[in-house]
């Protein structure tokens, strides 16, 4: 007789341990002012806890409605005054699909010729973005799926942490503005704007999963709810309270991917993955730098844009600090659609060429 999946209410008080302890991180956080409080905080504490042996649970299926949440809170960007020169952005995008490209080369050469993996499993830990299709993806092929995995989550932990002080290094933004003035958590969206944001959500995610968008639950809200916005039907925004459970959540999702590693039989993936995500942000920050000084394009947008993976975390990060969060997630959108379409026909070629 089959096991009987456990009810909503079931794995949701499962799951409470786990959010509260990425509650208190978040918290603790926001008392010493860290940059992204809840979401740093929450993901360092859960990972932590996980490195050292705890059992964590993951949200399960709660992620799926933060994810929605941050589709819907992403649209918001979208408005009628929406400043941005489409040949900026056009120059933009091109030139990220072509950082994608040399980060894709070096992580498959790194994965390879120094962490000595495979080459199914290098080409999908290399992939720089959806961990979610790519790890499904490579369910049918020879790679070794805990390293695609480890590779993956180490690497969205590595950028999370490295941008604080980076975008503090480059100078280009305040930090410190990003965190809502305590007397703001108690605000809420009246009847009608939160029958628009929750209409955006449900339409979005039945719009996302019919077209097959990747992430559908995140891009198919912030569609509907960028349309809805650009067009000026409603100005409506999401209060600070969900905009913070939103980043416990995420940062929790990350810090349980750890459950159960130990560093001890896992150190040298860890290591590997910790190195390869390194190299990856340097071009990243080179890439910006880059496309900044030849066409004046935002540079910490452009960084948390070109960034290699983690579209809602690296989206949630430029809502959350007020870093063109329009531009971001166009740019993950283009990049996650084109790299999932085409991996068939890369992994075909890698292995005809015997690379």
């Amino acid at each position: 007789m089959p096991l009987a999946l456990p009810s909503p209410l079931t794995a949701l008080r499962r799951f409470l341990p786990t959010l509260a302890l990425g509650l208190a991180g978040g918290a603790a956080a926001f008392a010493v002012d860290l940059p992204l409080p809840w979401l740093l905080g929450a993901m360092l504490a859960t990972t932590l806890a996980s490195l050292s042996g705890m059992r964590l649970r993951s949200p399960g299926r709660g992620r799926q409605w933060v994810l929605v949440v941050i589709g819907v809170m992403l649209g918001t960007a979208f408005t009628p005054e929406m400043a941005g020169d489409p040949r900026l952005w056009a120059v933009s995008l091109s030139a990220m699909l072509g950082a994608t490209a040399v980060m894709m080369g070096f992580s498959v050469w790194f994965s390879r010729r120094i962490a000595g993996h495979s080459l199914d499993t290098a080409l999908y830990a290399g992939v720089p973005g959806g961990v979610s299709a790519v790890t499904g993806m490579a369910l049918s092929s020879g790679a070794d799926l805990r390293v695609v995995a480890m590779t993956h989550a180490v690497r969205i932990l590595v950028l999370l942490v490295a941008i604080p002080p980076v975008l503090d290094g480059l100078g280009h933004v305040s930090l410190s503005a990003a965190t809502p003035d305590p007397a703001q958590w108690l605000w809420l969206p009246g009847p009608a704007d939160a029958a628009w944001l929750a209409g955006a959500g449900v339409l979005g995610a039945w719009l996302g999963r019919r077209l097959r968008l990747p992430n559908a639950l995140l891009f198919g809200p912030a569609l509907v709810s960028s349309a809805l916005h650009l067009t000026g039907v409603t100005h409506a925004a999401l209060p600070p309270t969900l905009i913070a459970l939103a980043q416990v959540i995420i940062g929790v999702s990350v810090g349980v991917r750890f459950s159960g590693t130990s560093l001890a039989t896992l150190g040298h993936t860890l290591a590997m993955a910790a190195l390869q995500a390194l190299g990856l942000l340097a071009i990243a920050i080179l890439a910006a730098w880059a496309i900044h000084e030849a066409t004046g394009v935002s540079l910490p947008a452009a960084l948390i844009a070109y960034m290699p993976g983690g579209a809602p975390e690296l989206s949630l990060v430029a809502l959350s600090l007020g870093i063109d969060p329009a531009f971001v997630t166009a740019h993950h959108l283009l990049r996650i659609t084109l790299l999932i379409l085409l991996m068939p026909v890369l992994l075909a070629a890698c292995r005809r060429l015997g690379a």
